[in-house]
């Protein structure tokens, strides 16, 4: 799958705002799965924003985006199995538990098998949070739980918003290790969007927003 950015701006910010992006305003910006891409930027430089675009939870943009050069495909109907997203608000329900949060993704997808995902769980350090309300979890945990659930489908590209803002250096070590063993087995790309490099991750190709 490719992902194809033609001319893309914010609607709410000036060609002047954007006039040193690598993405923003430019011709031709070309995401390919099997690849691994960081997109990074200060505060406010519009990184959701990107990823909201691409996953067409927004639409507050100008220019265009391609999926696989087609003009007409409608970017929902890729969410399914094309297209992964782990929030960096994490949309999770607080009054359900870990599991059942999860289990939610799932049921939709088919993708894993319940012991795939007690095991997912585990793996992340969250098997004794399995049955516990998000609302009560820090938000590391709930990090560790959206990627868990974004996991939990098949996927051309995953899109990473700031995934590792609240994990310490050992789990960003393991998350890392499980998203592109994951992405590799689906030959699927990442995007990812940093305040600065992110070193547990081999990226084939940084962009500065």
């Amino acid at each position: 799958m490719t992902i194809i950015l033609n001319n893309i701006k914010p609607s709410y910010m000036s060609e002047d705002e954007v006039s040193t992006s690598d993405i923003y305003m430019q011709p031709n910006v070309v995401f390919n799965s099997g690849k691994n891409y960081l997109i990074k930027a200060n505060s406010g430089h519009g990184k959701t924003s990107i990823l909201n675009f691409i996953y067409g939870s927004s639409t507050n943009y100008e220019g265009k985006i391609n999926y696989n050069s087609d003009t007409e495909i409608n970017v929902i109907s890729l969410r399914k199995t094309k297209l992964s997203y782990v929030f960096q608000d994490y949309k999770l329900f607080p009054s359900l538990s870990v599991f059942q949060n999860i289990i939610l993704k799932n049921n939709l997808t088919h993708h894993k098998t319940q012991d795939q995902i007690d095991a997912l769980i585990n793996h992340l350090n969250l098997g004794h949070k399995r049955d516990s309300l998000v609302e009560n979890l820090s938000l590391g945990q709930k990090q560790r739980v959206a990627i868990i659930r974004a996991l939990c489908q098949p996927f051309h590209f995953i899109l990473l918003d700031e995934p590792f803002s609240h994990l310490d250096p050992t789990n960003i070590k393991i998350v890392s290790a499980l998203i592109q063993k994951e992405a590799k087995q689906q030959n699927a790309g990442i995007i990812m969007t940093a305040l600065d490099e992110v070193f547990a991750f081999n990226f084939d190709t940084t962009i500065n927003l």
